[in-house]
């Protein structure tokens, strides 16, 4: 059995409501239970944590290193264009992950297109909604299983 953790960044603790022609109407919840389902039948265990605040995802991610975590999927939300600190402490953890946004960051504004994450990820989902999360926790056992 291995352990999966979603990690979600500022603001998505308002999916569903917030903007929902951009980030779809599913809230974090049913995009959690979605996940947590897909590993459980699998045999695995899924856990996530949202946070509005940079600390919070750093110290997740310092306690991931040590708490057997085996992959990682994450949105950092903003904090994909600004966020040194949340880079250096996921390379500390040395764990896999998928990096996924619900949005095509490619189709907005210019300063969504760099992400601090996407070239040491595993791969990343952008652009399919909440069903990026999905085929996320997918691929995310595929390799596992490998």
């Amino acid at each position: 059995m291995a352990k999966i953790l979603a990690l979600h960044g500022p603001n998505l603790n308002l999916l569903g409501h917030r903007e929902p022609n951009i980030y779809g109407s599913d809230t974090l919840n049913d995009i959690n239970t979605r996940c947590e389902t897909i590993c459980t039948e699998a045999g695995h265990e899924f856990s996530s944590l949202q946070s509005n605040t940079e600390a919070d995802l750093i110290n997740r991610l310092h306690e991931a290193r040590v708490d057997g975590t085996d992959f990682m999927l994450v949105n950092f939300g903003g904090f994909t264009h600004t966020s040194i600190a949340i880079r250096d402490a996921i390379l500390a953890a040395e764990i896999p992950f998928i990096e996924v946004h619900l949005s095509n960051l490619y189709a907005r504004e210019e300063y969504r297109h760099h992400s601090y994450f996407a070239d040491i990820a595993v791969g990343s989902i952008v652009g399919l909604g909440a069903q990026g999360y999905e085929l996320a926790v997918h691929a995310a056992i595929k390799k596992l299983e490998n």
